[in-house]
């Protein structure tokens, strides 16, 4: 889901630094890595072959397998837990790691709500009949191999194999030597399920033992792997679009925004921004800029800010927004805002403010520095509504509503495999109508071309 914190600024995919885990040998690693890759495509027509009804009956073997072997899995968990103590991992990222048999159980809930989602294979997208007889229809089918490189979060590998099946895809996971006992326990509890149920174990592979070299060798993959989508950090994301030639969808970093328009509801507005701000500071949709039109910012910035120091949140203020708090006596945390501050992400109680002169403005600073995530305005003008929606160019606008509500889950579409900041193929909470492709079916009757 879009609780997914971008853990690391840098190139590195892990949250303990460089991989641990022994890779023997980088040729032998390779063709290791490109066997998984391609025992995975053999192994996908299997999944083509079976009903809703199989699909959703082996999601809820899983889920009741997972229950059962939580013991083993909290063991396994354990282990990484304790390199992660050694290593001095940040409390919120260890906070991720950690299972115990709640948590478990929580991540089979979520196979279960997948089984609940209606299957995307065999939907028809678009169709008709043609002048000339034949019958043409649009038809969603698997991608086929997917390939997920993530960091140290074990509950996305369940939910990436879970949603990768439902859709008829089979998955490759890479998620990082921080959770590697973590996700080989779990790998082999769901691998077990497929064996019991006479399917192929290779629908899901991981490629953990091979570390930071194996994720190389699944970027060139190409024609074993159908896509990839990177979940985790700005490093590893930024990693994998550059050097991939496998295509890539891109889940994105969260430069979010908010906007109080001179015309907004200031009660409901704190409301809001508290809630953006500080229900979850380490997340992808958590508010990291506050925008406030100039015609509000004398009566708005001081009780803002006023809210949010109850959570201990730092205002990076531009000149204007400091000059308003300081004439209005605040005893909020306020800093100078640095040009860095309109591009950062700071997944802590941190947030940049600017006073801007107009809507048109607060859309040209979001279109300058947003990551193109999630924006939403705060206002009761209809002009400034439309103008926001049609000029904001994010995978998710809002108005009037918190920005936390950018998620799958939030939106109904059940679990997801990501939040999609691009534009081809899938953009926004990706479901699993995005873990699918479309084909043509074409019906004739011995037509031939004139």
């Amino acid at each position: 889901m879009s609780d997914d914190a971008s853990t690391t600024a840098t190139g590195s995919d892990t949250a303990t630094g460089p991989d641990t885990a022994a890779t023997p040998d980088a040729a032998s690693g390779a063709q290791e890595v490109l066997a998984a890759a391609r025992a995975a495509k053999d192994a996908q027509p299997a999944l083509v072959r079976l009903t809703r009804q199989d699909k959703d009956a082996l999601l809820t073997a899983m889920a009741d397998a997972l229950v059962a072997d939580a013991a083993t899995i909290v063991a396994a968990n354990a282990e990484d837990l304790e390199r992660a103590d050694a290593a001095g991992m940040d409390p919120a990222l260890r906070d991720r790691l950690a299972l115990d048999a709640d948590r478990v159980a929580a991540i089979a809930q979520q196979l279960r709500d997948a089984a609940a989602l209606p299957d995307p294979v065999g939907e028809v997208v678009r169709g008709g009949v043609l002048a000339n007889g034949l019958e043409l229809r649009q038809v969603r089918v698997p991608l086929g191999v997917v390939g997920m490189i993530y960091e140290a979060r074990p509950n996305v590998t369940v939910d990436a194999a879970g949603l990768a099946l439902k859709s008829g895809n089979a998955v490759v996971l890479r998620g990082g030597s921080a959770a590697i006992s973590s996700n080989t326990a779990l790998i082999a509890c769901l691998r077990g399920v497929l064996a019991q149920r006479g399917l192929p174990e290779d629908l899901v592979v991981g490629i953990d033992r091979w570390g930071r070299e194996g994720a190389d060798v699944l970027m060139r993959a190409r024609g074993l792997v159908d896509v990839l989508i990177p979940r985790g950090g700005a490093g590893l994301i930024r990693r994998v679009v550059e050097n991939s030639i496998v295509p890539v969808i891109e889940t994105g970093t969260g430069n979010t925004h908010i906007l109080i328009d001179a015309t907004a509801d200031l009660d409901q507005a704190l409301e809001i921004i508290a809630n953006a701000k500080t229900q979850r500071i380490g997340v992808c949709n958590a508010l990291e800029t506050l925008l406030v039109h100039e015609a509000a910012a004398v009566e708005a910035l001081p009780r803002v800010a006023a809210r949010l120091a109850e959570s201990g949140v730092t205002l990076h203020a531009d000149e204007q927004a400091r000059e308003i708090l300081a004439q209005a006596g605040t005893t909020a945390s306020v800093v100078p805002a640095t040009e860095e501050d309109w591009d950062t992400e700071y997944l802590s109680l941190d947030l940049a403010v600017r006073v801007v002169p107009d809507v048109e403005a607060a859309i040209a600073h979001i279109r300058a520095h947003s990551s193109g995530h999630t924006e939403s305005i705060l206002t009761h003008d209809i002009a400034s509504q439309r103008a926001f929606l049609a000029g904001v160019d994010s995978a998710v606008v809002m108005v009037n509503a918190s920005t936390r509500f950018s998620d799958g889950g939030e939106f109904g579409f059940g679990a997801e495999i990501g939040i999609s900041t691009q534009k081809l193929h899938a953009r926004g909470p990706m479901g699993l109508p995005e873990m699918t492709t479309t084909t043509w079916h074409v019906i004739g009757d011995g037509h031939v071309r004139p």
